[in-house]
């Protein structure tokens, strides 16, 4: 499988062909001796397994589940050597309570809110998943008229104005796609609107696109997108501990004082219960690039479409706990490399995140055998699995936040994994280390083609883990830029470290 080419990414970094950058000639063979004996450590079958164990139950952060999760890794990387603690932090982690929405006219419909068990799939049936919610949306019960607002994009309210069409008092209705889901309901209430119902279409997330699962990887008609809401653009990590580690008995802020929480409720829905909305609207019809595959004529509203939309949360903190694993630097164990990614899902969570987990513990145990065989690094190596990234990058953001002052003084790189597919490598990150990710691809050859990566890399993948777009010069790499989508954030934008994320995909060509 092309996914193994991660699990070697922190061993095989240098050429059997080229020069290696940072050694003097007389090294090179003695390294490359050496990188031919890692590649030899990780096996296919031990990512399988950590793989199958940490995502056989869906553990959200802040469960049992996940505080299980990480006490596994914990033991695995105790068994390869590596001197491993659990950290743990708390954050406030709302879990839905109320959950309703209703259509009141022009005629009755309520909407299901839940996911169906699929006949080939027993985990789709599991107790103790997650219901179908946005965390951090705000309570509300609120009636009110509906207005499609196409993607909620600011240009899309433009438009709107331009119409003569005003949200402000109404419920928007925004198509998942073109923006980070939190933008959706942010932009909403900076309209005037007072709720934001997010759903998937077809068009974008659905049978428009293939065949929808268990036949085929697109979302089905009842699939819905959990995810956070959390205003990230702002801060990230814990929204009542904002610069300072939220650990038990810290001081944290009142609920009403957070910056980051969204101020109008707001509930992701599936385009089986978006469709009898959108096929009672009235108004004028929306233009062509507004419309999407359900079978229906595509209207904006305002109404005569009224729903009754009601939200509520337990509002509580709930733990964290962060897996940290060590190998002592020999020369310089003050600086620090970080090979980072998370072990929290919104359910299961096998693609996101722990088929980068897996790797990473596979990566660990590989250079934890050499460690054990008399190899040292000169520079101390550090795996973390961090808990709560699908909230809002909350556990390594309490961490950096702890650690802040020691890690200014030693943090040399951090590298993220957050999921691998088939597919090749693709990489983001500090532009100064694009030469150095050339070279990583230049010297570690497909399993499938034989064939160097950088001829099938020699591209920029985007951030979002979409198909690689071609470089700007056939045979150039160019290294994409870092968004704030992962557990990366608070070591490049606040500690100022150098950071990469990395993955395996590219050719799965989308889908759930």
């Amino acid at each position: 499988m092309r996914t193994a080419i991660c699990v070697l990414l922190s061993a095989a970094l240098l050429s059997a062909q080229a020069p290696m950058r940072g050694y003097p000639p007389a090294e090179w063979q003695a390294r490359r001796d050496l990188e031919d004996k890692a590649r030899a450590i990780p096996r296919p079958d031990r990512v399988k397994t950590y793989l199958e164990r940490m995502a056989a139950q869906p553990h959200a952060a802040g469960s049992a589940q996940s505080k299980a999760v990480a006490e596994y890794a914990l033991g695995l990387m105790k068994e390869f050597g590596l001197d491993a603690r659990i950290e743990n932090f708390e954050a406030l982690l709302p879990y839905p309570t109320a959950r309703k929405l209703e259509m009141t006219a022009p005629r009755q419909f309520t909407a299901r809110l839940n996911e169906p068990g699929v006949n080939e799939d027993g985990d789709s049936t599991q107790a103790d998943q997650l219901p179908t919610y946005n965390a951090y949306s705000a309570s509300g019960d609120i009636t009110a008229p509906i207005v499609y607002v196409n993607f909620g994009l600011p240009e899309d309210y433009e438009y709107l104005k331009s119409r003569g069409i005003d949200v402000k008092g109404k419920i928007a209705l925004a198509r998942y796609g073109r923006s980070w889901r939190g933008t959706k309901p942010k932009v909403a209430a900076e309209n005037g609107a007072v709720g934001c119902l997010i759903y998937s279409d077809p068009h974008e997330d659905g049978y428009f696109q293939g065949d929808v699962y268990p036949k085929g990887p697109y979302r089905p008609r009842d699939g819905v997108q959990r995810g956070s809401v959390l205003d990230m653009p702002m801060m990230v990590g814990d929204p009542l501990s904002p610069g300072w580690a939220s650990e038990p008995g810290s001081k944290r802020l009142k609920i009403e004082e957070a910056k980051t929480l969204m101020t109008i409720p707001v509930m992701p829905i599936s385009y089986a219960d978006a469709q009898p909305l959108l096929e009672a609207l009235g108004g004028p019809v929306a233009p062509e690039g507004w419309r999407g595959a359900l079978p229906l004529t595509y209207h904006i509203g305002p109404g005569p479409t009224t729903v009754h939309f009601k939200l509520d949360f337990d509002w509580t903190t709930k733990p964290l706990h962060d897996v940290i694993g060590k190998i002592p630097g020999s020369v310089y164990p003050d600086q620090w490399i970080i090979y980072g990614n998370h072990h929290d899902a919104w359910v299961n969570g096998a693609s996101d995140p722990i088929s980068g987990a897996a790797s990473l513990l596979e990566s660990a145990r590989a250079l934890a055998t050499l460690y054990k065989q008399g190899w040292r690094p000169k520079r101390t190596i550090v795996f973390a699995l961090w808990d709560g990234e699908e909230f809002g990058l909350m556990g390594s953001t309490e961490w950096a936040e702890k650690h802040q002052d020691e890690l200014a003084k030693k943090a040399v790189l951090y590298m993220n994994s957050d999921s691998n597919g088939r597919g090749t490598l693709g990489a983001s990150g500090s532009h100064a280390l694009e030469p150095f990710m050339a070279e990583v691809l230049r010297d570690i050859n497909d399993p499938v083609t034989g064939k160097p990566l950088i001829e099938s890399t020699g591209r920029r993948m985007p951030r979002d883990g979409r198909a690689a777009q071609p470089a700007a010069a056939q045979g150039e790499y160019r290294i994409g830029a870092l968004g704030a989508g992962s557990d990366y954030v608070a070591f490049i934008d606040h500690i100022g470290s150098s950071s990469l994320n990395v993955g395996c995909g590219g050719e799965g060509g989308g889908g759930v």
